[in-house]
């Protein structure tokens, strides 16, 4: 019991990465997909990209709604998890650069300005990100599948 509180186990670990990957691929696919196919969230996230002056809005916002439809799919599948789980990863990382951490306030001290940064939901999706990238799709994946019965 000891040594389970204190090192954990990796037993629950593909059922953690399925977990944490399958989630964040539905909830990426179904955002992208209503960026792409509903008229007012396609609007908003236009909007967004004007409002933090990003060059080309209208392409820029199709091209953001395609990479979280297309890369939230294979991130959901486990198919070529790690390209999309990169794209991911920098969708995030641009979101948070271009309009979250702007948006925070200014005149906090250095702690609680910090604080404010990891409470933005960018920084959370680009740490799993991040983890998927190191952890891979797991076993109950179509990249573990094609890993170990199609390629030789």
């Amino acid at each position: 019991m000891a040594r389970f509180l204190l090192s954990g186990s990796s037993m629950g670990e593909p059922y953690a990465i399925l977990l944490v990957r399958l989630l964040l691929g539905l909830f990426f696919g179904i955002s992208g997909a209503n960026k792409l196919f509903v008229a007012s969230d396609r609007e908003n996230i236009y909007q967004t990209l004007v409002k933090a002056k990003i060059p080309f809005p209208r392409g820029t916002a199709r091209f953001v709604a395609g990479v979280e439809f297309i890369c939230g799919g294979l991130l959901a599948l486990g198919f070529l998890s790690k390209l999309a789980s990169m794209a991911l990863l920098i969708d995030m990382v641009v979101a948070a650069l271009t309009v979250s951490v702007p948006a925070l306030p200014k005149a906090l001290s250095p702690v609680k300005w910090f604080d404010d940064l990891l409470y933005l939901p960018e920084v959370l999706y680009a740490l799993f990100f991040i983890w998927l990238l190191c952890a891979g799709s797991g076993r109950f994946s179509v990249d573990y599948f094609i890993l170990n019965n199609l390629v030789t």
